[in-house]
């Protein structure tokens, strides 16, 4: 990976992202920032809901995004564990490379719904913190705003498809 990269993760809730953002921060040498990080640490038990969810994200964003911009400029590679899973977030996620002309990948871990949902299962028994939130029906909920990644974007992406767990 050359200097000055930034990827970034579109899946459904249960794809992989946050596993496979930080197998490529390990792998590729590159600082990781985790929205979840950024929000449990933040705002500690205050998402119980998508709106919850949507409204601090909104509040984090201006913070980090100079930040990454800051650590890209550096030289470093960056792994932005955000999701990027609707055209809004994702053009958000654009104006961070954009702006500074880094290059970027878009890894889309394309995972079957059940595959996801075996996924958010083990999680809820992994993290119990977690299954308030990690449920089918939050998985339904959350599914309805998903968008795939289009080429006409202007993202340079990378697919990942998986079928079984």
């Amino acid at each position: 990976m050359d200097e000055k990269m930034l990827v970034l993760l579109c899946g459904k809730m249960g794809a992989g992202k946050s596993t496979k953002a930080i197998e490529l921060a390990n792998e590729r040498n590159a600082v990781l920032i985790s929205e979840d990080v950024w929000l449990s640490s933040l705002y500690p038990d205050q998402i119980v809901s998508i709106e919850d969810y949507m409204r601090l994200s909104k509040v984090i964003k201006p913070l980090v995004k100079p930040l990454v911009q800051d650590i890209l400029k550096s030289g470093a590679n960056v792994v932005m564990d955000f999701p990027a899973n609707t055209v809004g977030q994702r053009q958000w996620l654009k104006s961070i490379f954009s702006e500074i002309e880094a290059r970027h990948e878009l890894i889309y871990l394309k995972v079957a719904d059940e595959v996801c949902l075996q996924s958010i299962a083990k999680r809820r028994i992994e993290q119990p913190k977690r299954a308030a939130t990690d449920t089918e029906d939050m998985f339904l909920r959350v599914t309805k705003y998903f968008v795939e990644p289009s080429p006409n974007e202007g993202f340079n992406i990378t697919l990942i498809e998986r079928h079984t767990s």
